[in-house]
């Protein structure tokens, strides 16, 4: 139970203040649709 908890709300839906606030998925999907946009300028 507390292993599901970690990996299932923890680790991926709790904003973290590293990431400015935004919760790991956010911050991932944030970061994927900057790095097309930059490849599509390069």
């Amino acid at each position: 139970a507390v292993n599901n908890y970690i990996t299932g709300y923890y680790s991926r839906v709790r904003p973290h203040q590293h990431n400015g606030g935004l919760s790991p998925n956010e911050s991932e999907q944030k970061y994927w649709i900057n790095h097309k946009l930059v490849a599509n300028i390069t």
